[in-house]
């Protein structure tokens, strides 16, 4: 659950994805709910919610540390070289999860268009 740090200009649609927080004004925003509408990012003047592409670096950096950590279940250079090409292959295949849905996305983008 991500939390505003800002006072929430709460219209209906974001009041039905967020819950009061402990602090009247404060909103906790239930992800697991999101429609991914947008409206979350201009109601909240401090920027508590960000953008996905904003969160690039951070998850990024979960990665390597997620990384950093399961490395340390091997002990030989040759054991590790071999688990860092395991989670090469791994971040390799979310790539193309990626991008074959972009592919079903657009196509469904193009149906809708149709009609």
């Amino acid at each position: 659950m991500l939390k505003c740090h800002g006072l929430i200009k709460r219209d209906a649609l974001v009041a039905e994805f967020a819950s009061k927080c402990v602090h009247q004004e404060l909103s906790a925003w239930k992800m697991e709910k999101c429609i991914r509408c947008g409206k979350c990012h201009d109601a909240c003047p401090q920027g508590a919610v960000e953008h996905d592409s904003e969160k690039i670096p951070q998850e990024v950096e979960e990665n390597l540390k997620k990384t950093k950590k399961l490395m340390e279940n091997f002990n030989t250079k040759e054991e590790k070289k071999a688990f860092l090409e395991r989670m090469k292959r791994h971040f390799n295949k979310e790539i193309k999860v990626a991008e074959k849905s972009i592919e079903r996305i657009e196509s469904l983008m193009e149906n809708a268009a149709d009609g």
